[in-house]
């Protein structure tokens, strides 16, 4: 896993994610504990557990980019779901143990793709030799009844010198990207299922999952002659080639030891399954989930296709607007797993302005780089980017406040036009200031009625 500090943490997420710097620091010192932990003695590591967290905050603030950024510099199997998706055990709809068996799938598909690098220079040396025979379908020998030791059987017949001078040829002509575009007829192995397919079932997509596994046991592969690009085959052959080199019980081991032990969940839209206190009667998308979740969050055991999944060690970081409930809203069982609890402050016109300037993949660097493709350079001046955050506010203090989405609108609506000619303006230099976004925005931010729909 990943061994930044706190402040590096903090650093990266700065780049991408405007402001809430509490937040920043709270995940940072999770993350960063999921990497003591790891370094203490066994006894004492399976004492401590992960400490949850609660973000809070309006929509649009960064809750769900945090977590996003985060997965990517945890290095460790993370998977985001929304707490909406689940019903209480019973009824149509996931149940909460499903998010175990998904992380579960994300860590075999992580340690997967690193086993797969690293027999990779073994891989494309095997998936090169086959692409030869390809190539050259008589120049191999026949394989049958010769020795398989190492040792060089003196019966075997070898190339004659032609052939031999041939192949080499075709593989500098390969190596130099002359063949690419080739096309060979090549085998490939397809799964038989004899003709079936199992409809999912709302809520029981996992046992649909297992009784299709089982189903493809029962027939074995067919193999079926398919016509590709050279290099198309090559990709075939060293994903092929990887495979075979994989052990994947190893595989499963160490994927199973990483979710367990330094597995991230993100659980969006929390504050939808809190019950208010006026709500009577059952809800099974509410106080059933939480029931539900409870165990899973508290640490219990998920049965998965590939073997039981302790959850101890499973970080949680749940996130909600909590416009209508509170956190206290939650049943006490769960509020107390997750002990960390955040506010995330809503944005202003200024934090708008460093949104559109600050991060690497800011609107305005995106949208330059679109219209880019088309031979169109798009400039903004610093007073249209003050423009377009006083708009953004004011929109979001007029209307529902949606945050940081609401620049989206903006800049979608006031570049509509230009997107739309850019393909006869090539070669053009145009320059977006604040003369340019009034005159675009002016008649939709006056009409009050009309800005709620448009923007």
């Amino acid at each position: 896993m990943s061994s930044l500090t706190p402040r590096e943490i903090v650093s990266e997420l700065d780049k991408y994610v405007v402001g809430q710097a509490e937040a920043k620091r709270m995940v940072a010192i999770a993350m960063r504990n999921r990497w003591r932990r790891q370094r203490l003695d066994p006894e004492l590591r399976e004492e401590i557990a992960p400490k949850n967290i609660i973000m809070m905050g309006p929509t649009g603030v960064g809750k769900t980019e945090i977590a996003r950024r985060l997965a990517r510099l945890a290095k460790s199997p993370f998977h985001k779901v929304e707490a909406t998706k689940f019903t209480e055990v019973g009824y149509v709809g996931r149940d909460v143990e499903s998010m175990i068996r998904d992380l579960m799938e994300i860590g075999i598909g992580m340690v997967r793709a690193e086993e797969r690098e690293k027999v990779r220079v073994r891989a494309e040396k095997l998936a090169e030799e086959r692409l030869l025979d390809l190539l050259l379908p008589g120049a191999k020998p026949a394989s049958g009844g010769y020795s398989f030791t190492p040792m060089p059987d003196p019966a075997a017949p070898t190339l004659p010198p032609a052939q031999d001078s041939t192949r080499e040829k075709f593989r500098q002509m390969w190596r130099e990207g002359k063949l690419d575009d080739r096309l060979v007829e090549m085998e490939v192995t397809t799964q038989a299922d004899g003709g079936m397919s199992i409809m999912a079932i709302p809520g029981m997509e996992d046992m649909g999952n297992q009784v299709q596994d089982m189903i493809g046991r029962m027939f074995p592969s067919r193999k079926k002659l398919r016509k590709m690009k050279l290099k198309d085959a090559y990709d075939a052959l060293v994903q092929e080639e990887s495979d075979k080199l994989i052990d994947m019980d190893k595989v499963q081991d160490i994927a199973r030891e990483r979710v367990e032990q330094t597995g991230i969940i993100f659980l969006d839209e929390i504050d939808k399954i809190a019950s208010r206190q006026d709500h009577g009667g059952p809800d099974v998308s509410r106080e059933g989930v939480q029931r539900d979740l409870l165990p899973v969050v508290e640490g219990c055991v998920v049965n998965t296709k590939y073997g039981m999944i302790r959850t101890d060690h499973i970080l949680f970081i749940a996130a909600g607007a909590f416009h209508y409930a509170k956190p206290s809203d939650l049943i006490p069982e769960l509020q107390g797993r997750f002990p960390l609890r955040v506010e995330l402050s809503a944005l202003g016109q200024e934090e708008f302005y460093r949104i559109l300037t600050e991060p690497k993949n800011a609107l305005t660097v995106q949208y330059s780089a679109l219209l880019g493709t088309e031979d169109l350079t798009l400039t903004f001046t610093d007073d249209a980017l003050r423009e377009i955050a006083a708009t953004a506010q004011k929109i979001n203090e007029e209307t529902e406040n949606i945050g940081a989405r609401r620049l989206y609108t903006i800049m979608e609506k006031l570049l509509s036009e230009l997107s739309f000619e850019a393909s006869d303006k090539g070669g053009q230099q145009v320059v977006v200031d604040g003369e340019y976004v009034r005159a675009q925005l002016s008649s939709i931010v006056e009409n009050r009625d009309l800005s709620r729909y448009i923007l």
